[in-house]
């Protein structure tokens, strides 16, 4: 029994060793070195530093999807504009959820894998939406809103909120996970435009139907939940697309300030794998901690126990990128209700997707469009570029799906 004892020891200290080698190495590939006092570190905050610091991630993202885009993005292509399929001035957005196993959340996670940062899959409660053009039946764009984080002191010091109070009202705020334009829209300001539906009362209604009447799961009580507010944060620092969004003189989101710069991007998801590995070998708690019910914050707390178990400062999760956090409120009487917990929702000025989308159109795309037409030179294949590792599978598809739009037109 001591024979065994001590060749787990041992296979725990290796393990240990390796682990520690395998993260030191990755955090010096990404350009980290570590301050005086043990902190992570790197040199510089544009966007070109973040873009490199998710680069592996996003590698590793699209490596995992490269039976997916093989086997479904050539039927997919066709939901893609071209250039000359957008007119400008006549795009109509419309909303369409999205529910697993369905060739829309095929498609949703197709587009979203042209996002230069890897798009999470989000925590708990979800919605997600793909914003089509009903003039040409094209995607536009993507929505998705899904529980928050728990700790955002900037979100919580504009309410008004301790702690008692962020337990029991969080439930009526979400966070949007996805949020943007795909190629050629994006050209078109279209980001702009996917931004101000989160304040619309087709999400307002759906969130009601959907999550108005649940019950939670950890206090098995019930939530009467109300959509009230839906925060979001720029991955890349500062944004340009969410920065003064208003139409018709109503704001749809306000910028209230920066995260501190904690989080876990900067691991990937192979690694985040063997440090839950390693947290099973050692019997912690955390390894398996990630059913809804156990918060959104599963991943972080879960990197940060193994991280405090190899021995490594909580600093370590402290990659300094911080990320610029807006909120838009869906009732005028929302940061009332939120603060003290009474009163009825007042949303009788939110406007329908359609009515917005008049607004975004006339405000942004068209005036884009007249200004910048390099929009009109777009093709599907130019998606493959987006693909990074897998563009060569791209490419094929979108040569598939080529050669399947000449055969119907022909026939």
């Amino acid at each position: 029994m001591k024979d065994l004892e001590c060749e787990n020891v041992v296979r725990i200290a290796s393990r240990e060793a390796n682990l520690k080698r395998k993260l030191r190495n990755h955090l010096k590939s990404l350009g980290f070195h570590k301050a005086e006092d043990g902190s992570l570190v790197i040199e510089g905050t544009g966007k070109d530093i973040i873009r490199s610091l998710h680069r592996s991630q996003r590698g590793e993202r699209l490596r995992g999807n490269q039976r997916f885009i093989e086997e479904k993005a050539a039927g997919l292509l066709r939901h893609f504009a071209t250039g000359a399929e957008v007119q400008p001035d006549k795009v109509s957005p419309v909303l369409e959820r999205v529910h697993a196993s369905t060739w829309q959340g095929d498609l949703f996670r197709l587009a979203s894998l042209t996002w230069s940062v890897p798009v999470s899959n989000g925590f708990g409660r979800r919605l997600r939406y793909i914003v089509w053009d009903a003039n040409n039946q094209k995607i536009i764009g993507l929505l998705a809103i899904g529980d928050p984080v728990f700790n955002l002191s900037v979100r919580d010091k504009l309410i008004g909120w301790d702690s008692k109070d962020r337990t029991e009202r969080l439930v009526n705020i979400m966070d949007a996970y996805v949020l943007g334009a795909v190629p050629p829209y994006n050209m078109l300001l279209g980001g702009k435009l996917v931004a101000c539906l989160l304040k619309s009362r087709d999400l307002y209604d759906d969130f009601a139907d959907v999550y108005g009447g649940t019950t939670g799961i950890i206090s098995q009580k019930a939530k009467n939940a109300r959509l009230l507010a839906v925060t979001t944060s720029s991955s890349m620092g500062r944004s340009s697309v969410y920065n003064r969004l208003k139409l018709d003189g109503t704001s749809h989101l306000d910028p209230i300030g920066y995260t501190g710069g904690w989080g876990h991007f900067h691991i990937p998801d192979r690694l985040f794998l063997e440090l839950r590995d390693y947290l099973r070998d050692v019997g912690h708690s955390y390894a398996d901690l990630h059913r809804y019910g156990q918060g959104p914050n599963w991943r972080m707390r879960t990197t940060r126990a193994a991280l405090d178990a190899l021995g490594f400062k909580a600093d370590m999760l402290r990659h300094g990128i911080q990320r610029q956090v807006f909120i838009t409120f869906l009732a005028s009487n929302a940061a009332q209700i939120l603060q003290t917990g009474e009163g009825v929702p007042d949303t009788s000025g939110l406007a329908s997707v359609a009515d917005i989308g008049s607004l975004a159109r006339d405000r942004w795309l068209v005036p884009r469009a007249e200004r910048r037409q390099e929009y009109q030179a777009w093709e599907v294949a130019d998606l493959a570029e987006l693909f990074g590792s897998q563009r060569a599978k791209m490419r094929t598809a979108a040569s598939v799906h080529a050669d399947t739009l000449f055969a119907s037109a022909k026939g």
